[in-house]
Formats: structure tokens, C-alpha cells, sequence
């Protein structure tokens, strides 16, 4: 691991070839709950991650006991700005984002990790939304969570508002893997490594196309096909050897 800064929001670089980024809020004292500063830092980050050729993967976790409780209710009750990460919630990057849950993740916690592409959990780790017991409602994507689990089950995680725990989550399909507290990161980082292994056109395609559900144009299949990469995976095949990866 490499690369720590220091603040709001640390960052590393992790994996076999130190081509993924790690992300941890730390906000503990607060429960890792998003203000608008924690905000604009995770975006930033993920938009840095997305322009760096070197980065394959992002992981994003949290510093202490809690992944994220949701919004800072307290800056939102001041009038503080939570805009500044709704594009992530709503388009996403290119590349994968793998949340590792280190513990609860509720209301735009959860939403946080439902938009990332995979989720891993400690086995000490829950998820919820409880915004009706706000006078609120999942506003940042937990509304859809019918398209990812039964609608009954769906319903009674919105109306009652209680959460539910992690391998509870990953019998429903939203939670890919889960691990004792102590091998989160590690376990998180061996997934990371599997997709960093990958040719990164084919990976953000791939992406893209299941996300979007629906085959590839003519076009986007040549984009992928056509390309050097493409080409290499056929030759390094055919040496028996590992592929070197260009990015083109």
C-alpha cells in the first residue's frame, strides 16, 4: 500500500500492481455521514480514479466501526449543499467500484455502496434505509431496489425502515461476498486484483453493457474487438503467456 493522504478522505494505492484505489471516509467520530466536504472529496476522487490511466479498480470502504450512515442530517438540517456526489449515484464511472462494507451502511450509505458495482461486507456489517423514519424517503436510488431484490422485500426495507444483516443481503444478491472484520480489505483487494487483471476496454464495455442490460451495437463491438488490447488477448492466448495490456 502506498500514497496515504491524510484528511477527510484517505486515499491508497493497493493490489498486486498498486493499480487500484482505495478510498476510506474518515469521519469515524461522525460515523462516517456525509457532509458536504466528504461529498465533494469522494467525488473528486472517484473523477481523479476514472481520469488515471493506472487505475483499474476503486475500492471504497470507511475508517472505523461504520461504513456510512447516510447523510449529515445535521448539515443538511443547516442548508449545507449534498449535490456534489449525485452524479455518481445516477452515471457512475467507467471503471469498476467495488464497496467493501466494514460496517453498517444505511440511507445514503447504502445508496453509496448500491451505486458501486460490487459490494463485499464484514460478516458484523448492515444495511438498510431508514428515511421514513426521518420523514424522509431513499431518495438517492434505495427507491429501486425492486430491481434488484424481490419487491416484498423491497417494500419492507423502504416502509419499515429497519436494516437487515450483511449475509442476510448477500442470500438476496446484494452483497457479492462476506468476510470476518479483520479480512474486509484483503478480501476486497483479491476481487480488485481478479478484474485489475483484465484488459481495461473489455472491462469497461463489459460494465457498461450489463449494467445497461443489452448487447453490444455493431460499433461498441468493434471498439472492443478492433482494438490493440483485443488483439493482444488473442496472441498472448496463443503464446501461453500473460497479456501486457495497452489500454488501446
Amino acid at each position: 500500500m502506498s500514497d496515504i493522504t491524510q484528511g477527510i478522505l484517505l486515499t491508497e494505492r493497493v493490489g498486486k500492481d498498486a493499480n487500484i484505489a482505495l478510498l476510506t471516509m474518515n469521519r469515524p467520530e461522525a460515523r462516517n455521514a456525509m457532509n458536504p466536504e466528504l461529498r465533494v472529496a469522494i467525488s473528486d476522487a472517484l473523477k481523479e480514479a476514472e481520469a488515471d490511466p493506472e487505475v483499474q479498480v476503486v475500492i471504497l470502504t470507511g475508517a472505523g466501526p461504520v461504513f456510512c450512515a447516510g447523510m449529515d442530517l445535521k448539515s443538511f438540517a443547516k442548508g449545507g449543499d449534498m449535490s456534489a456526489l449525485t452524479w455518481f449515484y445516477h452515471e457512475g464511472i467507467s471503471k469498476p467500484v467495488i464497496a467493501a462494507l466494514n460496517g453498517t451502511a444505511v440511507a445514503g450509505g447504502f445508496e453509496l455502496a448500491l451505486a458501486c458495482d460490487l459490494m463485499v461486507a464484514a460478516e458484523t456489517a448492515k444495511v438498510g434505509i431508514p428515511e421514513v423514519k426521518r420523514g424522509l424517503y431513499a431518495a438517492g436510488g434505495g427507491t429501486t431496489l425492486a430491481q434488484r431484490i424481490p419487491l416484498a422485500i423491497a417494500l419492507e426495507l423502504g416502509l419499515t425502515g429497519d436494516p437487515i444483516p450483511a449475509q442476510r443481503a448477500a442470500e438476496l444478491g446484494l452483497i457479492n461476498a462476506v468476510a470476518p472484520a479483520g479480512e474486509l480489505i484483503t478480501t476486497a483487494i483479491e476481487l480488485a486484483d481478479r478484474i485489475a487483471a483484465n484488459a481495461p476496454l473489455a472491462l469497461a464495455m463489459t460494465k457498461k453493457l450489463i449494467r445497461e442490460r443489452r448487447w453490444g451495437t455493431e460499433e461498441e463491438t468493434r471498439s472492443v474487438f478492433g482494438s490493440a488490447d483485443g488483439r493482444e488477448g488473442a496472441i498472448a492466448f496463443a503464446e501461453k503467456r500473460p497479456p501486457v495490456w495497452s489500454g488501446k
